[in-house]
C-alpha cells in the first residue's frame, strides 16, 4: 500500500497508520505473518513471473489455506493455490 501511496496510485488521509487501524478493525481483518513455512512454499508454487510481492502474497495464501484475489493476470496464471480472479 506505501508503495502504490508514493506512486500516487492510491489516496488515503494523511494518518495512514490510523487508517490501516481502522479499516482493519472494521473488516474484522488478522493478519497472517510471514513464518519460514511461508517462506519455503514459495518453491512449492509455479510462478509464470520473477515479482517478490507476488510469491509471498501466493505462499500465504497456500500455507493458511486462503483463497487468494487478485485482478493481476501474471498472479492468477499460478498453481497451486486457491485463487479468486477479481475481474
Amino acid at each position: 500500500m506505501i508503495v502504490l501511496l508514493r506512486k500516487g496510485r492510491l489516496t488515503l488521509p494523511n494518518d495512514v497508520a490510523a487508517w490501516v487501524a481502522k479499516t482493519m478493525q472494521d473488516l474484522e481483518l488478522t493478519e497472517a505473518p510471514f513464518t519460514v513455512e511461508v517462506a519455503l512454499a514459495i518453491s512449492s508454487i509455479n510462478f509464470p513471473h520473477g515479482d517478490p510481492a507476488d510469491h509471498f502474497l501466493a505462499a500465504t495464501a497456500k500455507v493458511f489455506d486462503l483463497t487468494l484475489v487478485s485482478a493481476d493476470e501474471k498472479l492468477i496464471a499460478a498453481t497451486r493455490i486457491k485463487l479468486l480472479a477479481n475481474r
